[in-house]
């Protein structure tokens, strides 16, 4: 047997705090040690904060994670394990994305990232050079390049985040050459439905490369994208440890290599391929480690704790429903809170509820992420600390109803969150008899609508100025995408918490959260027609369409990039019950409307990222301001009018 004990540490960096994450990563560093971790694997760019963006091109920035790499060897220098971590290297008039490998208070090679993402939400090639088959050179004096590391326990490779995502990596390569055991370290945001396809590549490429694969994963939030932690050891596609997510943390899991070793010398496949790829040129450099690694005598042997080989454990799985929606607020609550915490801007939170759905969800992720921080605070302490760290308001108008107003005050009063009433009426009235006489004569409904939301929004602001507070804007993904806002009103706020969740999934979480804690105020809220209350009697699938069609409109066309008439087929499969001609009016209605809104949402505050698909111009979905629809003409399902002026609505 070679049994070796590999770490998996979760640390949560914040950008440009070099020297504080360095010491997070000793604090983990010297725990894992002290548990006689033989190996660990520190994120992806742990040191200087992922995503640095055009930060890296400040050079005091890149010396700085240079000088805090070395720190971390001098302060890890008594410990025997060995450490991977990631960090941001310059050389040459490059800057590479890299992961540096310490032992013994000596950094003995850096290895750069090769395949450089820049798509979805990932620029890293904006300013990154990428690694290349074969390189080697030196930095300081420290190897460079395509790398694999010998040391007493094996043969080890490292690599970085997306290297892992292709077939084609260098993980083959390396394994080839004699890495037993590949160390990944990554930064990879959450994203609705990522975990399981995370878990299967990962085994995947663990068992086409016949190796050991750790996989350590960056946790918390930098600005809109929220990264989940956890961690993954496969062995030979065979999982071995999952580790906790959505909290700062290490585990551990011991690993015999020498079944490694024996299931490559079975594997015909493996040994041909191997021999094949023997007769390249290009091959990573050996780098001869001499320093003696943690002692591996007392690890025990990895055999499975229910006693049987054969059989699986007792452990149920998941509820689907459950895992969803609890990975989902988790998530947003760790976008809520780390904006809070790290930019060190804001002394706790506040919104406009409406006792509408949206603002109530964003309520509940707020209040949810306050009771986990202070989970070790007894019931009455922590009720205590949500009071004086979380405000709501209501602001009614001649439109606003009991029904929202009860709703509003009585999820408040279940949750310990303030709750003040503050009319606009007179305000409203104000504003409209100022804005008809700019305009000589009357307003139109839809001004009159915008009016209350801009009232509400200026007061929001107002109150955050004065009291340094957060104003946390409540709107959803799909409302967004059809411009049913007010600029100026309650598209306004400093964090956009619910701008990437689509309404039908607002909709799911509350009944989610109803099912779990049973507030009378989620119900209240979900046994009224949503709308916003700057009318009479409006409902919002009266004004937009059923809101199952709108996000299945939003998803074909967004995401898929389905013309108008493809779409139309596809709702077709989707909601036969529906008759064309209806299916039809939705398509052309939610084209023209989200072509015309493209101007409003780029002007929407910091959003957090939860799906593949974000309403965001600067780092999801990046579509021209100026454009027509022109070009979907083909017959049926022309969006009738604006091709060439489009009008452009608010709510």
């Amino acid at each position: 047997m070679r049994l070796v004990k590999i770490g998996l540490g979760s640390v949560n960096p914040t950008v440009g705090s070099v020297h504080s994450n360095t010491a997070r990563c000793v604090a983990q560093a010297r725990a894992m040690a002290a548990a006689d971790v033989t190996v660990a694997a520190l994120p992806e760019q742990v040191i200087g904060g992922y995503p640095a963006e055009d930060l890296v091109q400040w050079a005091g920035f890149v010396k700085a994670q240079w000088d805090e790499l070395q720190r971390f060897a001098r302060d890890t220098a008594p410990l025997a394990t060995v450490f991977a971590l990631g960090v941001t290297v310059a050389h040459q008039g490059h800057l590479y994305n890299a992961a540096a490998v310490v032992h013994h208070g000596v950094v003995l090679g850096l290895v750069p990232k090769e395949k450089l993402p820049t798509y979805n939400v990932f620029y890293e090639a904006r300013t990154f050079s990428r690694g290349v088959p074969g390189q080697r050179d030196t930095v300081e004096g420290v190897p460079f390049g395509d790398l694999v590391f010998a040391f007493d326990f094996g043969t080890l490779a490292v690599e970085v985040c997306e290297d892992v995502w292709s077939p084609d990596g260098p993980m083959r390569r390396r394994c080839y050459a004699g890495a037993e055991l590949v160390l990944n370290l990554s930064a990879s945001p959450y994203r609705m439905g990522v975990m399981g396809t995370r878990r299967e590549m990962l085994a995947t490429r663990s068992g086409d490369n016949q190796c050991t694969l750790a996989y350590a994963n960056s946790v918390g939030a930098n600005d809109g994208l929220i990264f989940d932690g956890g961690g993954f050891i496969f062995q030979n596609g065979r999982p071995m440890l999952e580790a906790p997510r959505w909290v700062e943390s290490w585990a551990a899991a011991v690993v015999d290599l020498d079944r490694t070793r024996r299931i490559r010398t079975e594997s015909t496949t493996w040994r041909n391929d191997c021999i094949d790829a023997a007769q390249s040129a290009i091959k990573p450099m050996v780098v001869k480690a001499t320093g003696k690694t943690a002692s591996r005598a007392g690890l025990p042997y990895p055999a499975p704790t229910h006693g049987s080989f054969f059989l699986p454990g007792a452990q149920a799985p998941r509820n689907a429903r459950e895992e969803f929606c609890d990975d989902l607020l988790d998530a947003l609550g760790l976008g809520v809170w780390d904006y809070f915490e790290k930019t060190k801007a804001f002394k706790g939170f506040g919104l406009a509820l409406s006792g509408g759905r949206d603002s109530l969800l964003t309520l509940l992720i707020t209040w949810r992420a306050i009771q986990k921080h202070y989970a070790d605070l007894p019931d009455e302490a922590r009720k205590a600390k949500t009071g004086e760290m979380f405000k709501a308001f209501y602001m009614p108008s001649r439109y606003s109803t009991d029904h929202t107003s009860e709703s509003a005050r009585i999820i408040c009063e279940e949750l310990g969150v303030p709750f003040k009433v503050v009319p606009i009426e007179d305000a409203f009235k104000r504003e409209a008899e100022a804005a008809q006489t700019m305009v000589g004569g009357e307003l139109t409904s839809l001004t009159m609508q915008n009016i209350q939301a801009r009232v509400r929004a200026q007061r929001m602001w107002n109150w955050s100025n004065t009291t340094g507070m957060l104003f946390l804007q409540t709107g959803n993904m799909s409302e967004k995408a059809m411009g049913y806002t007010t600029i100026g009103g309650d598209l306004e706020g400093a964090l956009a918490v619910l701008a990437n969740v689509p309404k039908t999934v607002v909709i799911y979480l509350l009944e989610y959260m109803l099912e779990k804690h049973g507030f009378e105020g989620i119900w209240k809220t979900l046994s009224a027609p949503a709308g916003p209350e700057l009318a009479p009697n409006q409902k919002g699938e009266d004004e937009l369409m059923p809101f199952r069609v709108l996000d299945a409109c939003f998803h074909l066309y967004a995401a898929e990039k389905l013309s108008p008439p493809e779409i139309v087929q596809a709702l077709g499969s989707m909601f036969p019950d529906d008759t064309a001609e209806e299916r039809e009016r939705w398509v052309a209605k939610f084209v023209r409307m989200f072509v015309q809104s493209i101007y409003k949402w780029v002007q929407a505050p910091l959003s957090l990222h939860v799906g593949n698909l974000d309403l965001d111009r600067e780092r999801a979905l990046q579509l021209p301001v100026v454009e027509t629809t022109e070009w979907t003409r083909n017959g049926r399902c022309t969006p009738a009018g604006g091709l060439h002026h489009p009008r452009r609505v608010e709510r």
